[in-house]
């Protein structure tokens, strides 16, 4: 393992707020940032699961209940996350704009699992800038300029940005992690689609080490 200051390996992560199993999922790579340290260099990008115009799920869609009861819920169990299946279901461009306003103030992890805690454990509603501002304010980010980033999109060209590149390489679905060495082109990236478990995204990332 690399144990100089220069990563080894780059991982590019998008995922969503209003996305269960990214949450699912925050655990186990919050383990590897840890286990890695500075091994691996981060990169976190913004995807929405629903933009503008997409219409809006019902809340209380039978497949909505069923994906919690079969599949969300009994995981949450094991990864010891008390989430609860959402009441609303807002978009999250809003959320994302955010949290690349707490990344450039040095905030991004904090608001980044407090927001998915806020949608899934606390039912807040995370398409309303009050609830955004509160739970930022909460992690130590200025109240004032992020109403006013909010207020006037100066984040939606960053999340722009990464949504674009998320469709230029076929990206659909979320979570969803590449991982390649610092010298290597993003198109021989490894890709980690969904939840993965922990022994197999070590496994990956070993083998890169090595």
């Amino acid at each position: 393992m690399n144990t100089g200051m220069e990563p080894t390996l780059r991982a590019d992560v998008w995922s969503d707020y209003v996305c269960p199993f990214c949450y699912l999922q925050l655990p186990l790579l919050e383990e590897l940032q840890n286990r890695y340290g500075a091994s691996i260099d981060w990169h976190w990008h913004a995807f929405e699961l629903r933009p503008e115009p997409l219409s809006l799920p019902d809340p209380n869609a039978d497949y909505l209940r069923m994906t919690w009861s079969r599949a969300v819920l009994p995981m949450a169990d094991r990864r010891r996350l008390p989430m609860r299946m959402p009441t609303i279901q807002p978009r999250s461009r809003l959320a994302q704009e955010a949290a690349h306003f707490a990344h450039g103030h040095g905030h991004f992890s904090e608001l980044h699992r407090a927001l998915f805690r806020a949608f899934f454990e606390e039912g807040q509603d995370i398409g309303q800038s009050a609830v955004l501002v509160a739970t930022a304010e909460a992690v130590g980010l200025p109240r004032g300029a992020l109403e006013q980033s909010l207020r006037e999109g100066d984040q939606r060209p960053e999340v722009m940005r990464d949504e674009a590149m998320a469709n230029d390489l076929g990206l659909r679905a979320v979570p969803v992690m590449l991982l390649r060495r610092v010298d290597q082109p993003l198109c021989e990236a490894r890709v980690l689609s969904g939840t993965q478990p922990l022994q197999r995204l070590t496994e990956a990332i070993d083998a890169l080490l090595a």
